[in-house]
């Protein structure tokens, strides 16, 4: 029995669900990503707004010098958690192999699911008429025998669209695509394909091995069972995000160490609580810094061990943003993990004394309770007091009442620590 598998996209979805929840937005150029005259980028434009240019990623100061007539949003990531949760209900309701990708997307295995549920290809006209019954946003989906191409369907009639690629018909339904359309294929290969003469998705496949392999290496064997519409991937129902990253952009660019270091130590905590709240650990500490003219570096270091500590993430990214410092003022710092694994607690071997993690999950915990900014280490003190580097605030919310807060706090460091 062939393969029969959906990729699920929606359709700008933080806009969509603003538009969705205020129905005078609809039919309304809409950004989401913050307010005019903010930094920042783009992260979600409605399909109104991309008719003037507009697209993710987009610094929002451009956006709003294309389309000022647009409203601006800073977004709701509660309410995009909410609509994601009742998107996975509907997918899962299909079928328990859903792979989530991200709040917007995931794939779905229905092979087998024929006998039960009726034709695929009706399943997922059925599935997008619910999405827009229920949530008032639409999806666009592909259908193929594997993952890549029911992607690349997904994306090829958006929005709303619905897409199959019958079996059989993986590379002649890649072949007069770009080589950009290939998921992992960017700007940098796309160049070095064009210095081969590769244009189409057709000419890569038509391209020997190792003509590839001389220009792209191990690459090369990738890149041609991708051309050529093969991909066994399976669909794994407990996808795992491979890397956790949280990023700030400043609100004015800045050469303030200390205030860099701050926001460093900031990051590394809410970078460090995800992991904790998965129980996972790191392997590798990524470090991206973006300068005043946009020159963007990325430094990484590996672990001799997986970690989840915040100070041991923590040293990491220091001792790389003081690689990567070089006089120039500042414009966005980011702070990420990946190589994700089980943690293996040994003290012994992870240099992590029990203590020190144990207080870490404490503070996540009272923090998820109070407020990010309810209880701070000392390193980080400096993000968001008046005046300080860029002026940005990365650690969340006003603290609540000291007067109800410092009890709440005293109680919980004591029952977490196992002291009166």
């Amino acid at each position: 029995m062939g393969r029969r598998i959906l990729h699920v996209d929606m359709d700008a979805f933080f806009a969509s669900v603003e538009q969705a929840r205020k129905p005078e937005l609809r039919g309304r150029p809409v950004v989401v990503g913050g307010l005019p005259g903010q930094r920042g980028v783009v992260s979600a434009a409605s399909y109104e707004a991309r008719r003037y240019g507009l697209h993710s990623a987009m610094p929002l100061s451009v956006a709003y010098r294309l389309c000022p007539q647009a409203v601006f949003l800073p977004g709701d990531f509660s309410a995009y958690r909410t609509y994601s949760r009742r998107l996975m209900e509907m997918f899962r309701d299909l079928t328990p192999l859903v792979e989530p990708r991200s709040l917007d997307e995931a794939y779905l295995d229905l092979t087998g699911c024929e006998a039960l549920h009726g034709p695929v290809l009706k399943l997922a006209r059925d599935l997008k008429d619910r999405i827009h019954a229920e949530l008032e946003i639409t999806a666009s989906v592909g259908i193929a025998t594997n993952k890549l191409v029911a992607k690349i369907a997904s994306d090829f009639k958006k929005p709303n669209g619905l897409v199959d690629v019958p079996a059989g018909n993986e590379a002649s339904f890649l072949a007069p695509l770009p080589v950009r359309a290939l998921p992992g294929v960017g700007p940098a290969t796309a160049r070095g394909l064009q210095d081969l003469g590769i244009i189409r998705v057709a000419d890569l496949a038509a391209t020997p091995v190792s003509v590839l392999r001389s220009r792209f290496g191990s690459l090369a064997s990738h890149l041609l069972r991708m051309a050529r519409g093969i991909d066994d991937s399976p669909v794994e129902q407990f996808g795992e995000a491979k890397s956790i990253s949280r990023s700030i952009t400043f609100g004015t660019d800045t050469l303030d160490y200390a205030f860099l270091r701050a926001v460093v130590g900031c990051l590394v905590e809410r970078v460090g609580a995800r992991l904790r709240d998965r129980g996972r650990a790191a392997r590798t500490v990524h470090l991206q810094v973006r300068f005043a003219d946009f020159e963007t570096i990325t430094r990484s270091a590996t672990l001799a061990t997986p970690a989840d500590s915040d100070d041991i993430l923590f040293a990491e990214a220091l001792r790389l943003l003081d690689h990567s410092i070089c006089g120039k003022r500042v414009r966005l710092v980011g702070v990420g993990v990946s190589g994700l694994g089980p943690l293996a607690f040994q003290p012994s071997l992870l240099g992590q004394d029990e203590s020190g993690l144990r207080l870490d999950r404490c503070l996540d915990a009272i923090r998820a309770r109070h407020g990010s900014r309810s209880v701070m280490r000392g390193r980080t003190l400096m993000v968001g007091r008046p005046g300080a580097g860029g002026g940005n605030d990365c650690s969340g919310p006003p603290v609540p009442n000291k007067r109800t807060l410092l009890p709440a706090v005293a109680e919980a460091l004591g029952q977490r620590l196992g002291k009166p």
